[in-house]
C-alpha cells in the first residue's frame, strides 16, 4: 500500500528513508529559508525535526515563506508546528525563542545536522564558531536578491549584514524555492553518503555551480 512518502520512498530506498526519519535536524530561523526547508524536508519524510526562531509572521512574509495571511501575528516556529503537522502528521519541536551565546549549547545539543538559514550576522557567526566547536555537522544556506549559497560550515565565511531595514531588500520566490531544493537535495546527500558538497546559485542565468 502507497504511504504519504511512496514516490520518495521509491527513490531514495528504505535506508535513506530511515536515517532521514532518524536523524535530529535542526533548522535555525523560520524565514524565508528555514519555513520552506522545513516543509519541504517534512514532506520528504524527516521525522526529528526541531525549528528555532523568535519571530511573529508578518504581512510581508506571505511571499516568500509558507505562511497565509490567517497566520499573521502567530509565533513562526510554532505556526511551522502547526501547519506541518496538518500536512503531513509530522509534529516538529518548535523553539519560539532566540538563540543566544546563553541557550545555543542547550538548544542545538543532541543535533546530528545544524541547518542555519538565520538572515543577520550576529545569528550566523554564533551558529556557526558552535558548531566548529563541537564538531557538529552545520550547513549554512543564504539568499540576496538573485543569489543563493548552500555552503558546510567548513568553507563558510559569514557575510556582513546589509545596510538599512533588514526586511527591506530584493529577493524574488523563485530563488527561495530553488535554492531550498538545492539545501534539501544537500540535507539528503549528506544523511545518504556523508557528502558535504556546497553550491552557489544564481537565479538570473538559471546556474547552480560547486562552491
Amino acid at each position: 500500500m502507497a504511504t504519504k512518502f511512496h514516490h520518495e520512498q521509491i527513490y531514495r530506498g528504505p535506508e535513506v528513508m530511515a536515517r532521514l526519519t532518524e536523524a535530529r535536524i535542526i533548522v535555525c530561523g523560520a524565514g524565508a529559508v528555514g519555513s520552506n526547508l522545513a516543509e519541504n524536508l517534512a514532506r520528504q519524510g524527516a521525522g526529528n525535526l526541531c525549528v528555532i526562531d523568535r519571530d511573529r509572521v508578518e504581512e510581508h512574509n506571505v511571499s516568500t515563506q509558507v505562511w497565509t495571511l490567517d497566520d499573521v501575528g502567530g509565533f513562526k516556529a510554532e505556526t511551522l508546528q502547526h501547519l506541518l503537522f496538518r500536512a503531513v502528521g509530522v509534529e516538529i519541536e518548535a523553539v519560539a525563542k532566540e538563540l543566544t551565546e546563553k541557550n545555543v549549547r542547550k538548544l542545538l545539543t543532541g543535533a546530528d545536522l545544524v541547518v542555519d538559514g538565520f538572515d543577520n550576522s550576529v545569528s550566523r557567526r554564533l551558529v556557526a564558531d558552535h558548531c566548529e566547536r563541537e564538531g557538529l555537522p552545520c550547513l549554512h544556506v543564504g539568499l540576496n536578491a538573485d543569489y543563493a549559497e548552500v555552503i558546510w560550515n567548513e568553507k563558510y565565511r559569514v557575510p556582513s549584514d546589509a545596510a538599512g531595514d533588514v526586511c527591506d531588500y530584493p529577493l524574488a520566490r523563485n530563488l527561495v524555492l530553488m535554492a531550498t531544493a538545492l539545501a534539501g537535495e544537500t540535507v539528503l546527500r549528506f544523511l545518504a553518503e556523508n557528502q558535504r558538497d556546497s553550491w552557489t546559485l544564481t537565479l538570473g542565468d538559471f546556474s547552480v555551480r560547486p562552491y
